[in-house]
């Protein structure tokens, strides 16, 4: 599971271990290499086998060199949650949001379909905000990841059909601002209020725990005909056209 050292990822690996996967925590930053291990131990204490891997999905080799290691260890994969994403942190490149929603998600998946025999499946993690970019304006701060995040999205989308001659199910999952995340601690940082704007647009929002649980239930739920698992409100979201 890419992005799971913390917030989302480290409760949905948690949940995923009760539902009885064995997960890989990875991680990007070398600093949060001890954080990693703590998701790891939350894991085991779950009742899932664990172990974490530092890799930057932008580093072609690091996600080589990530798999290598599911192999050494478990020799395969039946779940790919691609949880990891960014784009405003500061001082990273002008691609940098591209680079790592749109390019590291398919390098990701390009790279564990080999190990994923069929019945296995991939979610893909996003928000109502990216999701629903080519249709529904959102806050100028976020346009640029959230057109990053779409644009991977519809690469992975692109892999639908050669996914389903494998057998491999294919599931997005979107949310809306999820309370206490660091993007909308950003969000509401950069735009004052926009938080507690969409707070009453959307009558409420998920949490960090409820919205992984959303995620976990994706991973062992029926997929749904359009491939699209949507989580709290979307009345203020105008719908995409064909899906």
């Amino acid at each position: 599971m890419t992005g799971s050292s913390r917030g989302i990822g480290a409760d949905t690996a948690v949940l995923l271990a009760q539902r009885g996967f064995d997960v890989v925590i990875n991680y990007r930053d070398e600093r949060k290499a001890r954080r990693a291990e703590q998701a790891v131990e939350k894991v085991r204490a779950a009742g899932g086998e664990s172990f974490a891997v530092r890799a930057d999905l932008t580093d072609g080799e690091a996600v080589e060199e990530m798999f290598r290691a599911v192999v050494r260890e478990w020799g395969g994969l039946d779940l790919l949650v691609l949880n990891a994403s960014g784009g405003m942190e500061s001082g990273a490149a002008e691609d940098y949001a591209l680079q790592l929603n749109r390019d590291a998600q398919v390098r990701v998946l390009e790279a564990a379909v080999p190990l994923m025999d069929p019945g296995s499946r991939v979610v893909f993690v996003t928000s109502h905000q990216a999701h629903f970019i080519a249709t529904t304006p959102t806050m100028p701060e976020y346009e640029p990841v959230a057109r990053s995040k779409r644009a991977g999205e519809d690469a992975l989308r692109a892999r639908i059909p050669a996914l389903d001659e494998l057998g491999i199910g294919f599931v997005v999952v979107s949310g809306d601002m999820i309370e206490g995340t660091a993007t909308a601690l950003i969000l509401n940082r950069v735009s004052p209020g926009a938080l507690d704007a969409r707070r009453e647009a959307a009558g409420r929002l998920y949490n960090v725990q409820e919205f992984a649980a959303e995620i976990a239930d994706a991973a062992v739920a029926p997929i749904p005909e359009d491939r699209t698992r949507l989580v709290g409100d979307v009345s203020s979201f105008t719908p995409i056209p064909g899906e």
